[in-house]
């Protein structure tokens, strides 16, 4: 539909999204000034059970022949030794050391954005999987893309003639704006409400041969396996940070927002969260909440590691949701 059929590294009939092994939660990560950031996004992966999975199984440490650091290997070697380790808490060293390597704006001692910091994460993880292959110019071909990728589809509409132009972008996540909605299903509804472009946008209808009015809408065309969301907390117009709660599930159904929303229910699982604490968006605390291999959720607040209840994940005033399928 539309789309090319990229080269896959990583097959993916390969990827378990249920755990292989079930444990108790692993260790905390201790927090050496402003690294809250790093930690949150570091447990979010840690506890997304495809990736531990295939960082459990050395499949890449394996085969690897990059030079230098790899965030992959890093990746590996600190899922290995939080989920591993006898200790209530650990030092994540490997990526306080190489933080320049995974985004040149991170500073050592600088509070930063989790959000950020997980883009910047995932980015050079792709690389590092790319690094051994020739085919870069693909979207798809990583296990990072397999397990975090999808597609939306984009879809313009002329309003005089009727004739539809659809397009269709890779995205990792999904940043979602918060401002007028009280609800995660409130905000993914007006997402995909087809929206009449304004004035700036101009549209050339290739049926019409002439600028006309046209109306946009955006669908999830293929979901991916571990759906990340970000509500944005930081308003894009004042800067403050925006402090309220905005209700989302522990069950996500994806197939009302999809390019087809006919078929099958799409069911996702809320499996880990970040929070941010303090008034504004460049100041404060991060601290996240996951689920691990044993099904039961606990609250990490760097070196803490501390069992709580769905009811206390459900009411937190959340940054980022991760959901898996």
């Amino acid at each position: 539909e539309g789309m090319a059929l990229p080269q896959r590294i990583f097959p993916p009939e390969k990827i378990s999204m249920d755990w292989q092994q079930r444990q108790r939660p692993g260790a905390g990560l201790f927090n050496l000034g402003n690294t809250c950031y790093i930690n949150v996004i570091l447990q979010c992966l840690t506890y997304t059970p495809p990736l531990a999975n295939y960082l459990l199984s050395y499949q890449h440490s394996q085969s690897c022949q990059q030079q230098g650091f790899c965030m992959m290997c890093t990746m590996e070697a600190h899922v290995r030794k939080v989920l591993c380790s006898s200790a209530t808490a650990i030092l994540p060293g490997a990526v306080l050391r190489d933080l320049k390597f995974i985004g040149e704006e991170f500073e050592y001692g600088r509070q930063e954005n989790a959000y950020e910091f997980l883009r910047c994460t995932l980015d050079a993880m792709h690389r590092a999987c790319l690094s051994c292959h020739l085919d870069v110019s693909s979207q798809e071909t990583t296990i990072v893309h397999q397990i975090f990728g999808g597609f939306m589809k984009s879809r313009v509409t002329c309003l005089s003639c009727q004739a539809v132009v659809d397009s269709y972008k890779a995205f990792l996540d999904v940043s979602l704006d918060i401002r007028a909605a009280s609800s995660l299903t409130t905000v993914l509804e007006d997402c995909v409400t087809p929206k009449q472009l304004d004035q700036t946008e101009c549209f050339r209808c290739s049926k019409c041969k002439k600028k006309a009015a046209a109306s946009k809408k955006v669908t999830v065309h293929r979901a991916p396996r571990v759906l990340t969301l970000c509500l944005e907390r930081a308003d894009q117009w004042t800067g403050t940070k925006i402090s309220k709660f905005v209700e989302y599930p522990e069950y996500l159904d994806l197939r009302p927002y999809m390019s087809d929303p006919a078929g099958e229910p799409l069911l996702c699982s809320l499996y880990a969260i970040v929070v941010h604490s303090g008034d504004t968006c460049l100041e404060g605390h991060f601290l996240c909440y996951a689920k691990a291999s044993n099904g039961l959720w606990y609250k990490m607040d760097d070196e803490s590691v501390d069992n709580c209840d769905i009811h206390t994940v459900l009411g937190q005033q959340a940054y980022l949701l991760f959901y898996a399928r």
